[in-house]
């Protein structure tokens, strides 16, 4: 079971709580485990990753075991504490402005 953390626009979207689990066949990667938690909640889809190239939005960052997995390849495997669910991967919604 992979434990995503959550910021609070989606939350609010999903209408969860602040951390989810999510079911992953086989390793979990960042691509795998997005797939599946937009499945299970379809009215993300396009919210994290753009529908048609499946690029992260740019605003939205992603970090497990306080590494920044965000421009790393979304098919390697997850730190082993993330996949064991003994860490969250964590999803930032990141802000900008001036």
């Amino acid at each position: 079971m992979i434990r995503l953390l959550l910021p609070a626009h989606l939350r609010t979207l999903a209408g969860v709580g602040a951390e989810v689990e999510i079911e992953v066949a086989g390793e979990p990667t960042l691509r795998s485990v997005l797939d599946a938690f937009e499945a299970r909640y379809p009215m993300l889809r396009g919210t994290i990753r753009d529908q048609v190239t499946g690029q992260r939005r740019p605003f939205v960052r992603f970090f497990a075991c306080s590494e920044d997995l965000s421009h790393q390849s979304p098919d390697l495997p997850l730190p082993e504490a993330v996949a064991t669910g003994v860490e969250p991967l964590v999803l930032l919604g990141a802000i900008a402005g001036g």
